[in-house]
Formats: structure tokens, sequence, C-alpha cells
């Protein structure tokens, strides 16, 4: 570990120029006086480290000096570090690691490469916090000793105890269910704009676990059943799609006013935007719960969204549409 913060604080000094030791600290996530020995073992094996006194002062190198770090062409650092912009690895609980790995990338490359890469990576953005249509997506928070244990046992091949609490998905507030401890086999993770995903089977039926409601967590150390190699966007995909459409889930294709599409994703399972029609409503297929759960998020909509399938919620909003009209037709 020491080894690999020593590479660290030479790279950050590299790039960042000058820094003091509370800066290298927060880099690293360590404390002054942890920064201040790192300082004196770079020096005692010959790195040109020196120390600048006074208020702006700080820890620098000597100009040049450069460590011996496997080459790279500008597009493969480039690809690397957009690769590095995205969340999973924060999510997975590998965020220092990662900001560890992109400066080695970005170190690797000859002075005037490095500077072209890293304003580029720059210019690319890789899964945006929100999309044209939605509101911005919260990443998920996840504890960092859960992340850990669910990555190793992922990685290991290791059998896993969680102890998760499942949501139960009603119309108006969905609401959670008390945690409760099962063992599961580790298949792979996901990460979708933040939120983070175990993919898992339990008993032998497949299992998809969000890693934000996982609270604690247990290894056992025994292999877990699972394949040796496993296509994992395939099977997302799979997931994603029997998710959509599975049990007693509906999906609704519907005309819908665009200023409405975030009151939409707050009451819907999910939401798949499609292209904008002729008259100016987006044409989106959301899914619900069941039924009941479409038909009260229709009715939430009003005059705003228009179900144009299945068949049986247009006559059920209609026929509820009608009962109200008749109502209010005379005066009380």
């Amino acid at each position: 570990m020491r080894a690999d913060r020593l590479v660290s604080l030479v790279l950050l000094l590299r790039h960042k120029g000058r820094m003091s030791a509370s800066a290298l600290a927060g880099e690293l996530e360590v404390s002054t006086r942890t920064v201040l020995r790192d300082i004196e073992a770079l020096s005692a094996a010959g790195v040109p480290v020196y120390a600048e006194r006074g208020r702006h002062g700080g820890f620098a190198l000597l100009p040049g000096f450069r460590t011996e770090l496997a080459g790279l062409t500008r597009d493969e650092a480039l690809a690397l570090l957009v690769a590095g912009s995205r969340r999973g690895a924060s999510v997975f609980g590998l965020g220092p690691a990662l900001a560890s790995a992109m400066r080695k990338v970005a170190d690797a490359l000859p002075e005037g490469d490095r500077a072209a890469a890293s304003g580029s990576a720059g210019r690319l953005l890789v899964d945006p916090d929100t999309d044209l249509l939605s509101r911005r997506t919260a990443a998920d928070e996840v504890p960092a000793a859960v992340a850990d244990a669910v990555r190793r046992a992922v990685l290991s091949g290791h059998r896993l105890r969680i102890r998760y609490a499942a949501a139960d998905a009603a119309p108006a507030r969905p609401a959670e269910r008390p945690p409760r401890w099962r063992t599961v086999e580790p298949i792979g993770l996901v990460d979708v704009r933040g939120q983070g995903y175990l993919l898992a089977t339990r008993s032998g039926e497949e299992r998809t676990y969000r890693l934000s409601r996982i609270t604690a967590t247990e290894e056992t150390g025994e292999p877990a059943r699972r394949p040796d190699r496993v296509d994992m966007e395939r099977l997302w995909r799979e997931r994603a799609a029997r998710f959509r459409h599975g049990g007693d889930r509906v999906a609704v294709r519907m005309a819908l006013a665009p200023e409405r599409r975030t009151d939409l994703a707050e009451t819907a399972l999910a939401v798949h935007p499609e292209d904008p029609g002729k008259d100016g409503r987006l044409r989106v297929v959301a899914t619900f719960q069941d039924r009941r759960h479409a038909e009260w998020a229709l009715w939430r909509l009003g005059e705003d969204a228009e179900a144009l399938t299945p068949q049986w919620l247009r006559d059920a909003l209609h026929a509820r549409a009608a009962a109200i009209a008749a109502r209010y037709e005379k005066a009380p």
C-alpha cells in the first residue's frame, strides 16, 4: 500500500506542481504526518522532491523529473481517461484506486500528448447526470465496507450473505420491507447512472439487488455456484427486459407533454423515451407495477398524457372520466 501511495504522491506533484502537505494529504486520504514521512522516504530514495517555505510554499519536484511507466498512444490514454470519468468506480468503492490509476495513465504519455489527452478528455461526457428529458438522477450512496465486500465476492467467486431491504412498489408511495439476511451467489456488478446493482442467484433463481439497499454483509469464503464466464451486457439486457415486462407489470405506450416527463418518472418503475411525435408530445413507454398502478399514474397526469396502448387502459380511463363527467353534469 505504501509503495502505491508513494507513486501517487510523485504523480500528483508532477501533474499539479507545488502542493502543500495538507493538499497532498487530502488527495491521498492520509494524515499530514504520513505525507511528511512519505516525502522523507522519497528524498532518501533519490527522488528530487524539495520544500518551498512561505505563504504559498509546499513540496515540488525538480523540473524534468519523470517516472518510468509504460507508454501509451494519445488515443489509448484518451479512451482510458474518458472511461475513468464514469461513476461506477465510486459506486463499487473503487474511487481512490481509479484516481490513482488515471494519474498513472496521464503520466505515461510524453509531455505534449499528456496535455492534449487530458484536455480532450474534458470535452467528452460519458453517462451524464441528466438526459434531455428527465430529472437529475442522484448517485446511490453505498457504504465503503459494503461495496468492498460485494466487489470482493464478485471477483473471488465466493458466496456472500447480505442483509437486504427490499422495496414494495405501491402505486402511491413505495414502502420498504424490514431488512432480511439471505445468501447469494454473486455473478457481476452493474452501474446505471450512479446506481449500482449486484446480479446474483439465490436458491437457483436469478436475483438483482440494489447496492444501496444492502445494509450489511458477511463473507463466507465458500465457492459460489456460477458459470465460469458470463456476458454481462447480454445478462443485464435480459434482466432489464424481464423487469419491465415480467409478472404483473404493465408496459404502457403513451403520448406525453414534455413538461410532465419528470412527473411520470417519479411514479413509473421505468420510462423509456422514444422519438417526439408530430403533435409536439413525446412518445414514451413506461412500466408500472400492475394495472391499478398504471391507471392511477395516467389519471394523475390528466390531459397531459394519453395512453395509446394497451386498449384496456384506454377503456378504464374513459370509463372513469365518463363517470366523473356524469357526476358534475347537473347542479347539486
